[in-house]
């Protein structure tokens, strides 16, 4: 018979690690006595990062006794207490390879259904004093499980538990877990998975991702591309035409390219440029607003014939291919990836709604008025919308509710973070689906640090003390290209000191947050992941640079 061994709680705090402050609630101790299980959480228990913990499916989390002398074996340890794994209940008995998403167990008087395993994060490997545990637990098939309060109730040290119900197809926890994070996964299995009602929601949609079609390859390194020609656009935007003596790789709408202009500075600047024209294999057509030295330089320095590096186009945001009306929004230099989508929406006849909201400062400095006008006009269903600040004031909330926009639509923003991160809002307030609200990102991508509190975002620089003397680190998105140093454990930290936006959980190879596409260059890794990456991307969490490398970070 199975039995609860120790009930363990911890309130968050904030705890120093690696000269930052984490808020988080993995500090967790036995107490004696029975404890009120509620909906939530364990009377005077509490989650730090609800984002990744917590909530009605992660209520509780189960660890086992055995684990614990498997760890204190293979890790030499003697010092491992009930709790330290940041579980609240320990339990005798339960082993992940038995315990299946969906069963249900009685303890005391409450009630529990399983619902996913252990997210690998690295604050259990903060709390042992092992970076390495994130990895170790799912290589092992020990990640313990979270589970949801169906009834509410006291429990205690002592309780027997008892199953009172099996999971749909008995898939186990250590399965489920190998499932999302090994390779060689079984579709079938997948499919399976999905069909256990209790399996979290989150999980769901790992796995509904894993079953989707793979993304489309994109072009590896730079390739020489010949400027065709340079068309002023505007007073403040020109654009470039770019071609080559074969076929280019076919961008979908929306999408983007990486230059490498060796004339604008040393080390040559890159930077990314939406692709502004219809997709095409014969030509590339990138429009750039005179900004700064680098845009100064394409606008003012290239005549046809100029060769520039170009990587192929990437990105997700790309339209749609469905029947739902469209609503392109965008302001200034923004209208350029929603222009290809334009173009794709008029080369293919489409029938459906397109609306197009477009806001400039002046006619002036209105880039492709006559362009996007002449594609509206071949439409069924195309209507423009067009905002002069300088006369009307800022595109709001107000303005958006007057034009009596298709509420079912697919809406794409383009433009400055603020103009975006408002018109969301608007558009959402107005009635539209929040997943159906889709954002263009220029620069960096958003920081994705679980837990950090009190971070301080600067622009992104040369890492702090000598420069080091190995090879060349650009990160693409953030404008930065520096050498790397030997001093740093992986391209993670390198980034985080040059203050560039990362993404990350586990910081050991597992969760794959941190997958980054590369442009150029390849990498090396330093513990293994335990699935690697896909072609044209890393893990930056354990990889290094093995030559010059280009990130689109």
């Amino acid at each position: 018979m199975a039995r609860l061994v120790s009930l363990n709680v911890g309130l968050p705090k904030d705890v120093a690690w690696q000269d930052r402050t984490v808020h988080t609630g993995i500090f967790k101790y036995p107490v004696e006595g029975p404890r009120l299980v509620r909906r939530l959480n364990v009377d005077g228990d509490g989650q730090g990062d609800l984002g990744g913990h917590g909530g009605e499916n992660r209520a509780v989390l189960v660890y086992q006794r055995e684990s614990y002398e498997h760890w204190r074996r293979f890790l030499g340890r003697d010092d491992l207490e009930d709790g330290q794994f940041g579980e609240n209940f320990t339990v005798d008995g339960l082993p992940d390879d038995e315990v299946h998403i969906g069963d249900r167990y009685r303890i005391g008087e409450a009630e529990f259904e399983v619902t996913q395993p252990r997210v690998t994060c690295f604050r259990v490997g903060m709390r042992l004093g092992e970076p390495r545990m994130p990895s170790l637990l799912v290589a092992h098939h020990r990640p313990g499980f979270y589970l949801r309060v169906i009834t509410e109730g006291h429990v205690e040290a002592g309780d027997e538990i008892v199953r009172t119900r099996a999971g749909r197809h008995e898939l186990s926890v250590a399965a489920i877990d190998a499932l999302l994070y090994l390779p060689d996964r079984d579709p079938e299995v997948l499919r399976k998975a999905l069909d256990i009602p209790a399996l979290s929601p989150g999980w769901q949609g790992s796995f509904r991702d894993l079953l989707a079609a793979p993304a489309p390859r994109v072009q590896r390194g730079f390739r020489p591309l010949r400027v065709t020609r340079v068309v002023p656009e505007s007073s403040t935007v020109t654009s470039i035409h770019l071609a080559a003596d074969s076929p280019l790789p076919r961008a979908e709408p929306g999408q983007y390219v990486t230059l490498r202009v060796p004339g604008a500075g040393d080390p040559a600047p890159v930077r990314s440029y939406s692709l502004s024209a219809a997709p095409s294999e014969r030509e590339y057509r990138i429009s750039v607003k005179r900004d700064g030295v680098v845009s100064s330089y394409l606008q003012t320095q290239l005549a046809p014939g100029a060769v520039l590096d170009v990587a192929g186009p990437r990105g997700d945001f790309v339209l749609t291919d469905d029947e739902r009306p469209v609503v392109l929004v965008s302001a200034g230099i923004g209208v350029t990836p929603v222009l290809a989508m334009l173009h794709a929406l008029a080369a293919s006849g489409s029938p459906r709604e397109v609306r197009w909201v477009h806001t400039a400062r002046t006619a002036a400095e209105q880039a492709f008025a006559a362009e996007a006008h002449a594609l509206l006009a071949g439409l069924r269903h195309g209507r423009e919308h067009v905002f002069l600040t300088a006369d009307t004031g800022r595109l709001s909330l107000s303005s958006l509710s007057t034009l009596d926009l298709p509420v079912d639509a697919d809406v794409y923003l383009c433009g400055p973070d603020a103009f975006m991160t408002a018109m969301r809002t608007a558009f959402v307030s107005l009635g539209f689906d929040a997943s159906r609200v889709h954002s263009e990102l220029f620069g960096g991508v958003p920081a994705i640090n679980p837990g950090l509190v009190g971070v301080t975002r600067t622009p992104p620089h040369a890492p702090p003390g000598a420069p080091g003397n190995g090879p060349a680190v650009t990160f693409a998105r953030s404008g930065l290209t520096v050498p790397w140093s030997e001093g740093y454990p992986s391209l993670l930290e390198f980034a985080e000191a040059c203050d560039v936006p990362t993404r990350w959980s586990c910081r050991t190879g597992v969760c794959h947050t941190c997958v980054t596409p590369v442009l150029s260059g390849s990498v090396s890794y330093d513990p293994d992941p335990l699935e690697p990456a896909a072609e044209g991307e890393a893990l930056i969490c354990c990889a290094r640079p093995r030559e010059d490398v280009v990130l689109d970070l």
